[in-house]
């Protein structure tokens, strides 16, 4: 299994947003994603460091895979 790095909110934000994903809205600490032609949307937390098992969740509901969201970083 690969590793996760350590990453904040933003700078998931960031990555996703390279993958054609955009911050629909935000309400207090969590950032809500939306894609064309997606039926799911993230929600990611606006924190200083997001927890592994969100981050690898949020990869998977993206429709990625962990290498390909680590070679975007």
């Amino acid at each position: 299994m690969p590793v996760l790095p350590a990453l904040s909110g933003n700078e998931v934000v960031r990555i996703f947003e390279a993958f054609g994903w955009n911050v629909a809205r935000q309400r207090s600490s969590h950032i809500v994603m939306t894609k064309e032609g997606e039926m799911a949307t993230l929600s990611v937390p606006d924190h200083k460091e997001v927890a592994k098992g969100t981050l690898r969740s949020l990869i998977r509901s993206a429709g990625l895979t962990v290498d390909e969201f680590c070679a975007a970083k």
